[in-house]
């Protein structure tokens, strides 16, 4: 699987003209972790402040893309900030032996689990030996 980023939206040709005073949407990169078992890879992403209604997982041409807008939890207004939440955009480019109809997802406490099982023949599998008489 090879991470492919070149698309991003802020990066994508526009057909529109926008004016040079409005500033563009600013996009995080979230961190991932990805392991692999004998039945599929599992990529764990770490989308804090993000809900369930504001993240997109979607696989279009063998294109994986993770999208998510965080909001603020805390109640009130901010009095003094460190760090700003923006949203989080990333790519990755799934080689055919995924099986992209059987991805699953989950979500909890602010990280994604995507499960992308291996497809049929990239399974490895034995081989039984037969010994000639």
């Amino acid at each position: 699987m090879a991470e492919k980023t070149i698309a991003t939206p802020e990066n994508q040709s526009r057909t529109s003209t926008t004016e040079g005073t409005r500033n563009r949407e600013q996009y995080i990169t979230p961190p991932v972790d990805i392991y692999e078992t004998p039945e599929e890879l599992v990529v764990m992403a770490d989308l804090p402040g993000v809900t369930k209604d504001d993240l997109e997982v979607r696989v279009d041409n063998n294109l994986l893309t993770i999208r998510g807008r965080p909001h603020r939890i805390a109640p009130g207004t901010p009095v003094y900030q460190e760090f700003e939440l923006m949203p989080f955009f990333r790519q990755f480019e799934l080689s055919e032996k995924i099986d992209t109809e059987k991805i699953r997802a989950e979500f909890k406490h602010g990280v994604l689990f995507l499960h992308l099982p291996k497809a049929a023949e990239a399974k490895p599998r034995k081989i039984e030996v037969a010994v000639a008489a």
